[in-house]
């Protein structure tokens, strides 16, 4: 009885510090990284008054999240235009908005500004379309859409 208890009191003194060098299996303890920036969208209807847009943005490639939408830098689109809040869950956004005061902005604009949230190492890539762009009277003009990315506005 005492030679067992003594050969397992042995290999247990062999046998922890053995096991106590053993690498524990690696989990994913750290989480994904995460944050947020602002996308800049502009129209530029030329010399044309724009009173009225529609776009549409998609993302593609990496993770993101629409939690806020702002609107633009000229008075008649300071605030933000409408939209359909269930398709954010979907990596896309439609927006629109139109206004026919008499002060409207013409050449290149701020209409809005899209806050995102990215999740992980992978820059999104998007996709924006300008459906229409219209004149105080309704009547569609030619404008160009584009997007700039970062703080600056």
């Amino acid at each position: 009885m005492k030679k067992t208890a003594l050969i397992i009191a042995a290999s247990m003194c062999v046998m922890v510090p053995v096991l106590a060098r053993q690498p524990y299996p690696e989990y994913p303890t750290a989480q994904p990284k995460v944050r947020f920036a602002p996308l800049h969208i502009y129209v530029d209807s030329g010399e044309r008054a724009l009173g009225a847009f529609q776009f549409e943005l998609k993302a593609f490639g990496g993770q993101i999240k629409i939690v806020g939408v702002e609107g633009g830098e000229h008075a008649a689109f300071k605030e933000p235009g409408y939209y359909d809040p269930a398709a954010l869950a979907n990596d896309r956004i439609i927006i629109a908005a139109f206004n026919t005061a008499n002060e409207l902005p013409s050449g290149r604009t701020r209409i809005a500004t899209i806050h995102l949230q990215i999740t992980g190492r992978v820059e999104p890539e998007y996709g924006l379309e300008l459906t229409v762009a219209a004149d105080a009277d309704g009547q569609e003009i030619p404008a160009e859409i584009t997007f700039e990315t970062g703080e600056q506005k």
